[in-house]
């Protein structure tokens, strides 16, 4: 006797974007996972051509609203390598640190709003609010201190406008910088408090022997450069990634699945620059993050809303270290003289590594762009943990399958809106 049951849910919250999610059982078994995404193609390659090369910072910022600054950040590195730029070392250093802000908000949003309910048992944010009062203002406080350094040094939060090719419009005074230094330490505080609220959820015994894929530099907690390196023998410079990672359609998704040259899926995000990147973290962090209950190998996806926590506390340090040292740069800007050529750059936005290629003509003018967002990168990964997830869970009822169906792919953070260039779940059983 066979039987057939469907699970629909027309609108899944807490995540960035729309899809939906289809699952075919038969005999017991997980026989199809399919993450579809519909939302309609937003063609901000296509946007770009024929566009200046000084019009694309402000361009590719508005293909997010929580991660501008990865997006800006890496176009305006691979127009610099087009151009035989090199930026003052002070420029460096406010790069690194308005990444800093865009982690600190964009972790904290996920972490708080997005996917502590999934843990504590609520549908949305507003439910867990009422219980839990405490947390959610901690975590509006927290992310309020990201979008202000954001402001500061991009002149708003939302799409900043300060980001050029080679530097600043305007480079921020020490004393300007030194006001940041009280909220920081506020915050500092908060993220720790929040980290050890979120190290001591519930976690399903989930594990998977991922292919962890970040940038790593030898000096720092890799953020605004470095070579892309995984724990399964790749160490390549930027101006390699296609060599080793490509792009295909997928008839059930707007949305390009990006996966390794050789086949298979890989993981980018904050469990990869944690387990790759581990040592960089410092004693301090690196203690805690196992008094938290992560080490590396940390392969437990459902364990990365403390990664992220405890990459908001390193944000946090890491903005106020760089203020300690800071000294405004003689000129925010280096002039630009445009040249034809191919640039390439890779940074880790909160989600995980974006990589950006630009070719332009003698004038600067854009002939061709390529943007690999992390959501992408990730979504061939997030079919097979789904699998997996249901495939240990056939007996259970459909709303309990939906509830960890839907916490499994929040794990990710996926920023559907930026991939289509969730969730509706459609379970079929035979």
């Amino acid at each position: 006797m066979k039987t057939r049951r469907v699970i629909h849910v027309p609108v899944l919250a807490r995540v960035e974007g729309e899809g939906g999610l289809y699952i075919r059982v038969q005999g017991g078994r997980v026989m199809d996972v399919k993450l579809n995404i519909y939302e309609p193609p937003r063609f901000f390659e296509a946007f770009l051509r024929g566009r200046s090369w000084q019009e694309a910072p402000d361009i590719v910022a508005r293909i997010c609203g929580i991660c501008p600054i990865a997006y800006q950040m890496s176009c305006v590195q691979a127009m610099e390598q087009i151009f035989g730029l090199t930026v003052d070392p002070m420029v460096r250093l406010l790069r690194r640190l308005i990444y800093c802000g865009e982690w600190i908000e964009s972790h904290t949003l996920h972490v708080g709003m997005l996917h502590a309910p999934d843990f504590l048992g609520y549908d949305d944010s507003l439910a867990m609010a009422k219980d839990h009062p405490q947390f959610v203002q901690d975590v509006l406080a927290l992310k309020k201190t990201g979008n202000d350094l954001m402001g500061l040094l991009g002149g708003r939060e939302i799409h900043p406008v300060s980001l050029c090719v080679g530097g600043f419009y305007r480079a921020p005074t020490r004393r300007q910088l030194q006001a940041m230094v009280g909220p920081l330490e506020r915050a500092r505080d908060l993220a720790l408090r929040l980290l050890r609220r979120v190290a001591a959820f519930d976690f399903p015994d989930f594990n998977l022997d991922y292919e962890f894929v970040a940038l790593s530099h030898p000096s720092e907690y890799a953020i605004t450069e470095g070579r892309i390196v995984s724990n399964r023998g790749l160490n390549i410079p930027v101006t390699a990634y296609e060599d080793h990672f490509i792009e295909q359609h997928v008839a059930h998704s707007n949305a390009l699945h990006s996966i390794r040259r050789q086949g298979g899926s890989y993981l980018v995000g904050p469990l990869a620059r944690f387990n790759l990147n581990f040592a960089q973290l410092g004693e301090e962090l690196s203690k805690l993050a196992q008094e938290c209950g992560v080490s590396p190998p940390c392969r437990n996806p459902f364990r990365s809303i403390i990664v992220r926590m405890l990459e908001t506390l390193f944000a946090c340090e890491e903005a106020l270290r760089l203020i300690a040292c800071y000294e405004p740069p003689e000129r925010p800007c280096v002039d630009v003289t445009p040249r034809a050529g191919i640039g390439t750059a890779c940074t880790e936005a909160p989600r995980g590594l974006i990589y950006h290629r630009y070719q332009v003509d003698e004038n600067g003018n854009i002939l061709a762009a390529k943007i690999v967002p992390p959501t992408s990168q990730n979504q061939k990964q997030i079919e097979e943990d789904l699998r997996r997830v249901v495939d240990g869970m056939i007996d259970k009822s459909e709303a309990e399958i939906t509830w960890r169906s839907e916490q499994a792919v929040r794990n990710y953070d996926p920023c559907i809106s930026c991939a289509t260039h969730f969730l509706k779940l459609h379970l079929e059983r035979s």
